[in-house]
Order: C-alpha cells, then sequence, then structure tokens
C-alpha cells in the first residue's frame, strides 16, 4: 500500500574504516627490509539530500536502515585500501532531521540540492610503514580502522508551498486545487475525504506559477491536538500565504463569518505569525449555498465561477509575498569537533579520559601487541593525558578508561 507519508525513522550509518597493513619488504637474503603496509581506506558516508523529485518519506517507512560501504584493507607494497562508496539519501524539500532521542533538529533541508552530512565513515587505520622512525625501524604494528558513526534520525516533512487551503471538513479544498492544479485528489460528499496533503502547480501564464497545498480539513480545537490538528497544520508552517475557505453551503447551521472565527482562531492558536501572512478568505459552494451575511469574495469550483479572479488574487499575493520574504535556507548543524581531553571521576578509584583524539589513539590500535602499546603509551604522554590524570587525583593503581579500553595508572616518578 502506497502514500503519502510524512513522519519517519531512520537509521543511518557510516561504513567503518578497513584496516592498516603490517608489512615489509622482502630484498633478496634480507628477510625483513622496510615496512611497507599500506593504509586502509576511509568508510563511506551518508548523505541526506533534498530533491523536488520526492514526495514523501514512504521510502523509509518498512526500510529504515542506511549504511555506506566500508572501507577496504591496505596491503603490503605500500598498497592502499579503496575508500568505501557514500551514498546519498534523497528527502523532499522541506525535510526536517532530528535526532530521536532528543528531539534536536540537526538539519533543515529546505531547498533543492540541501545537503546534510548525517554519519561520517571511520578514518580507515595507518598501514605500518606509517610508524617507522628512527627509534622505530621495523614496527609490527598498525591502526585498525574506524568505525563509522551511527545515528537515530526522526524525519518530519513540512510541504513547501505558495498557498496553503484552509478550511474545514468538506469546504471545497479538494475540488478547488483539482480545478485550477493537476492535481487529483479524492473528492467526495462525506467529511474528511482528504486524510493526506496534496500539492498542485497552479499556472497564471507562461511568466507566473506558484504551488498551492490542499491541507485536509481542520477542526475546532486542532491547535490543541485534537482530531489530527496538528499532523495537519504542520504543513502550514511554510506557506507563504493562506487560502482561508469557508462554505456557504454549510448544513451544520455555522455561518461562513463563524467558520473564519474559528479557522482563524485555531492557526493562531498553533502560531500566532500565521496571521500576519497575506490571506484571502473566500466562501465556497455559492452554486448551491448564498448565504445573505456574507460579503466577501464567492467562488464555485464546479461552475468555475469567481475560479479565475481567485487565482489571478493568490498570484499577486504570491508574488507580494515572495519579493517581502527571502529565499528559505536550509539549516545544517556543523559541530566541530572539541580539541583537547578531560577527565571525570567516575567513582572512587575510577576515572575516564575523554576527548576525540584520546579515543581515537586508542580504538584504533591493536592493545593486544605490546609494541602497539608502547606506541599508544608514548602518544598519550605526548597529549598530556598523564598531567590531566595527575591534576584530577589520579593515584597509582586507579583504574583509567579511555573508550572501551581501561589500565591500571602508573605515574611518571
Amino acid at each position: 500500500m502506497s502514500g503519502f507519508v510524512d513522519e519517519a525513522q531512520l537509521n543511518v550509518r557510516g561504513g567503518d574504516g578497513g584496516a592498516g597493513c603490517v608489512s615489509f619488504r622482502r630484498e633478496g637474503p634480507v628477510a625483513f627490509g622496510g615496512p611497507n603496509g599500506g593504509d586502509g581506506g576511509g568508510g563511506g558516508d551518508v548523505w541526506l539530500v533534498a530533491t523536488r523529485n520526492v514526495a514523501s518519506l514512504l521510502a523509509f517507512r518498512d526500510h529504515p536502515h542506511r549504511r555506506a560501504k566500508d572501507g577496504v584493507h591496505g596491503k603490503g607494497k605500500d598498497q592502499h585500501g579503496k575508500r568505501g562508496e557514500s551514498i546519498e539519501i534523497m528527502v523532499p524539500e522541506g525535510t526536517v532531521a532530528r535526532d530521536m532521542y532528543t528531539g534536536e533538529i540537526l538539519a533543515d533541508l529546505v531547498n533543492h540540492g540541501d545537503r546534510w552530512l548525517a554519519a561520517p565513515g571511520g578514518r580507515g587505520g595507518r598501514g605500518n610503514a606509517k610508524f617507522w622512525s628512527n627509534r622505530r625501524r621495523a614496527p609490527i604494528f598498525a591502526e585498525q580502522g574506524e568505525h563509522g558513526i551511527e545515528k537515530w534520525l526522526k524525519l518530519d516533512l513540512k510541504l513547501m508551498a505558495d498557498v496553503a487551503l484552509v478550511g474545514f471538513p468538506n469546504a471545497g479544498k479538494s475540488t478547488l486545487i483539482s480545478t485550477i492544479s493537476a492535481a487529483k485528489p479524492k473528492v467526495a460528499d462525506y467529511p474528511f475525504t482528504t486524510l493526506e496533503p496534496h500539492l498542485g502547480v497552479v499556472r497564471v501564464d507562461s511568466n507566473t506559477e506558484y504551488i498551492v497545498a490542499d491541507i485536509p480539513g481542520l477542526i475546532e480545537g486542532a491547535s490543541e491536538g485534537k482530531g489530527l490538528g496538528h499532523q495537519f497544520l504542520r504543513h502550514i508552517e511554510r506557506a507563504r500565504a493562506l487560502c482561508v475557505l469557508v462554505d456557504l453551503a454549510a448544513t451544520d447551521g455555522m455561518s461562513p463569518s463563524e467558520q473564519e472565527r474559528i479557522l482563524l482562531h485555531e492557526l493562531e492558536n498553533y502560531d500566532p505569525e500565521m496571521l500576519e501572512r497575506p490571506r484571502v478568505v473566500v466562501g465556497t459552494k455559492s452554486d448551491i449555498g448564498a448565504d445573505a451575511d456574507w460579503d466577501g469574495m464567492r467562488i464555485s469550483a464546479p461552475t468555475y465561477q469567481g475560479v479565475r479572479e481567485l487565482v489571478a488574487h493568490m498570484a499577486t499575493l504570491v508574488s507580494q509575498a515572495r519579493e517581502s520574504q527571502p529565499e528559505r535556507e536550509g539549516l545544517v548543524i556543523i559541530r566541530p569537533e572539541v580539541d583537547g581531553s578531560i577527565v571525570e571521576r567516575v567513582q572512587e578509584g575510577e576515572f575516564r579520559v575523554r576527548g576525540r583524539a584520546v579515543e581515537r589513539v586508542v580504538a584504533l590500535n591493536d592493545v593486544t601487541s605490546p609494541e602497539a602499546l608502547n606506541w599508544i603509551d608514548e602518544r598519550l604522554k605526548k597529549m598530556g593525558v598523564d598531567r590531566l590524570l595527575s591534576r584530577a587525583g589520579a593515584q597509582e593503581g586507579d583504574v583509567i578508561w579511555i573508550g572501551a579500553f581501561s589500565f591500571e595508572y602508573e605515574p611518571d616518578l
């Protein structure tokens, strides 16, 4: 079953980096020449890319996992591994990506082509050739590949439209959008015929066109979450202008003026800024209902009465709104890696060292190799970890954690 999906969960994971290689040149009678182990390739990245060619988040409903390719391991003879292939995940314009657990907005992909690096791939490990030095002539260790970043995201789609059609159920929104555009939503004479938003392109002439969104009918209390209120109202957030439809043939005794009052009240309750946008209020079904109390614009979509005038009026509102509102810019949260390290006391006799660079030193190396352990120890000292632990009050024999690795603290004498 297909349809419009405007919310989805997405699991993204960057590819793992390839491992570096331990290798030595064989030169005639010399069993071990210099090291020539190549580096592993970096893991592929996962990107979210906004495109106008995708209409909903349907693709993630039953298949929420996306993973980039892993990097290839390094080889001897200084052969570096190939980088893992990155992937681009296409999402509709207007997609907001949030951290699924905290709700924090990470990216707001508004325009066609907006890109966000959702899950970076892991760094490839360095081969033993990179650890050669005058003191270490024959390094017998290399780095492992770094794991790619993994995240669970919550995706929300907020439709990108110039005009949002707002009204009670069965007010004639679907009939109007099918009349003025190529959109063909379901139309029937019972409430809540439309259960999902529809977009239609209205072409006034060769130089003028705008996008209209048919928003499913609101009910009183929608702004407080009644019915599917919030789910529908959020699709109005990005509209430049509003077209409020009131039913001149309403059978529930609600006058057009009362309909207008309630609809505007719901919009204001949800977001007061909505009432500051250009809007037109239109009486629908003028062919079967002629409420004497209504002196505003009237239309009949089936007979096309007043439709041409409404289309022209909405074009004017959109033109004015486009001039007063700059092109929307997408939002991408960029968090630079925090430099430096910190030490936290976990409990009595136990400390944890945090910091991207420090954790990488441990995570990428083989802690079962004595030579690799010596190199880790040298690196940590150069990074000032010993000084940080001493200042934090670490004593000989205390347990020190770096990532998933732990060791007993032995201060320098």
